[in-house]
């Protein structure tokens, strides 16, 4: 068992099972996991304006031990300084969009509650605020960035993952 870092940030492409991957290293390490949906996003799908996120995230971050499961790009800078370790989950778009498509419309059925008690729909999914379409929008940008922090590490350490099977391979070391 290798020594694990106190403050990890797992990164990737929309629906590339960025929570669910930062939830099991919490599980596996004992560090407390923020899901970054939860501090961002109020109920009725009202986004917590730029500076209150800023300031919920330099909480976390002032803590010694987390896990993040995203580092959006306006707040990015308040993150990275106190990152150990980013875990970039750089899949192809055939697994995380298949992993998108199909959450959603579970959830949609569901009616699951997610991040503060909002819910998912089949309008939703179909409106030009979808997490559908910011999967394409946003797809090549987050990709290139796992890709440059690997290339050039923003902070002490990368692990960029390429595959399910690799993740969890990599999971069962910590």
């Amino acid at each position: 068992m290798t020594s694990t870092p106190d403050r990890i940030v797992v990164y990737g492409v929309t629906g590339s099972g960025k929570s669910t991957l930062a939830a099991r290293i919490a599980e596996r390490t004992g560090l407390p996991y923020h899901s970054v949906d939860d501090l961002t996003w109020q109920p009725g799908w009202v986004q917590v304006p730029d500076e209150e996120q800023r300031r919920r995230i330099a909480e976390v971050c002032a803590g010694e031990r987390w896990v993040l499961d995203a580092a959006y790009s306006r707040w990015k800078d308040v993150v990275l300084p106190r990152t150990q370790l980013i875990v970039g989950l750089d899949y192809p778009r055939r697994l995380s969009l298949g992993r998108l498509l199909r959450r959603t419309a579970v959830r949609s059925v569901t009616r699951e509650r997610i991040c503060n008690g909002n819910v998912e729909s089949f309008r939703q999914m179909f409106s030009a605020d979808s997490i559908i379409r910011w999967h394409f929008a946003s797809f090549a940008r987050k990709r290139a960035t796992i890709r440059g922090w690997a290339a050039e590490p923003p902070c002490p350490s990368v692990v960029r993952l390429t595959s399910a099977r690799e993740t969890r391979r990599w999971l069962e070391t910590l």
